[in-house]
């Protein structure tokens, strides 16, 4: 088998780990606050999941170009054997995390096995210290700090939102081509009516049939799905171009051979998270909906926000995130503001633990393959 075709396989197989311990962070918040089953949320993941991987190929090339070239010195000759190790050694480690329900992150497990296989290949000497440090290490590192922040400053707003929410309805009548509000008592009051066909009637809450009306039903639970949804398309444009880049690893610039292969790579690394996250996502789900905080309809969906928000605008900036730490972040920050006994910290514990492992854990497994790899090819 080539050694360009390996590398594809193994970066499927990177992405399909991703998505079984990544599509957690988006949908955990649905099943803690009993807005779905682990089922549902999990296919809505990833549904939203592979259309952000695939939108990654035309909004995410600043993010390419960081892992590809941005942190290996410009002339520095890889071995084959180097983008192997790291793309296994990556995979091992995520894998292992996912089976055993800690949600770490995969730009910390490429990161590690970046720097492990450089280190043992060319002595450090070709890793551009300044760039990992800038653009993978101080951002790792603020984005916990700065999603716990966010998400206790905007929760206050959102939760105050949806106790106004509650209880209140906006309604779409297609026959009636109406807007029609209703209050918590069953109340209406038309916002909007055209005669017109042309002209678009549009919505937002829930519960029409308390006024006997017949409508499309959109409300608070449908404002936590859209915002799982979107921490799910931030998701994927944020871990897929970092999976594709492992391609190019050490090349001059972020540049493919030719546009058919730049789609069949991104087409397929959003296939293999699709895969990962469908069927191999539940486990650790389950420790981020039930074992880190309890969580209501505001909760979640300020949770969800912050996520969406931070990584999509690190991901357009080309800034490394762990979309693991954000929304980790965001969750325990949410359970804080109801009291330190609000958080489990025996599972908080588990997954810093986890986090703090990654990196030396995936340089470590790097290394073993570099090695073994340059005894056999």
């Amino acid at each position: 088998m080539e050694l360009s075709v390996l590398a594809f396989l193994l970066v499927l197989a990177l992405a399909f780990a991703n998505g079984t311990n990544d599509v957690s962070k988006a949908i955990a918040t649905l099943v803690g606050s009993g807005v779905t089953s682990y089922r549902t949320a999990i296919m809505w993941g990833t549904v939203w999941t592979i259309a952000g991987a695939t939108a990654s190929a035309i909004v995410a090339s600043a993010m390419v170009k960081t892992f590809s070239h941005g942190l290996i010195q410009t002339g520095t000759t890889l071995q084959p054997t180097v983008a192997l190790a790291v793309l296994i050694g990556a995979m091992a480690w995520v894998l292992i995390a996912s089976r055993t329900g800690l949600p770490i992150s995969t730009t910390h497990a490429l990161t590690g096995a970046i720097v492990g296989t450089g280190l043992i290949a060319f002595a450090g000497e070709g890793l551009i210290w300044p760039a990992i440090g800038k653009k993978i290490v101080l951002p790792l590192l603020l984005s916990p700090v700065l999603a716990f922040a966010v998400s206790r400053l905007i929760h206050p707003a959102v939760r105050t939102l949806a106790r106004k929410w509650e209880g209140a309805c906006v309604c779409v009548m297609p026959v009636s081509r109406a807007l029609v509000a209703i209050d918590a008592h069953g109340g209406t009051r038309t916002l909007f009516q055209t005669t017109n066909f042309s002209s678009p009637v549009m919505a937002v809450p829930s519960q029409c049939d308390r006024a006997g009306l017949q409508g499309l039903v959109v409300g608070l639970d449908t404002i936590h799905w859209l915002s799982s949804g979107l921490a799910s398309f931030a998701r994927g444009t944020n871990d897929a171009p970092k999976i594709v880049a492992m391609l190019l690893l050490g090349s001059s610039s972020a540049v493919w051979p030719s546009e058919s292969l730049k789609l069949a790579a991104f087409g397929g690394v959003a296939l293999a998270m699709g895969l990962g996250s469908y069927f191999g996502g539940l486990r650790v789900t389950e420790v981020l909906a039930e074992k880190v905080t309890k969580m209501n309809h505001a909760e979640g969906l300020s949770a969800n926000l912050t996520t969406s928000t931070l990584v999509l605008v690190s991901g357009t900036l080309g800034l490394s995130v762990s979309t693991t730490h954000v929304s980790s972040s965001a969750i325990i920050g949410i359970g804080l503001l109801k009291g330190l006994k609000a958080v489990q910290w025996t599972t908080v514990r588990d997954m810093v633990l986890a986090w703090i492992v990654t990196l030396p854990a995936a340089a470590l497994l790097a290394c073993l393959t570099y090695l073994l790899l340059s005894r056999l090819i």
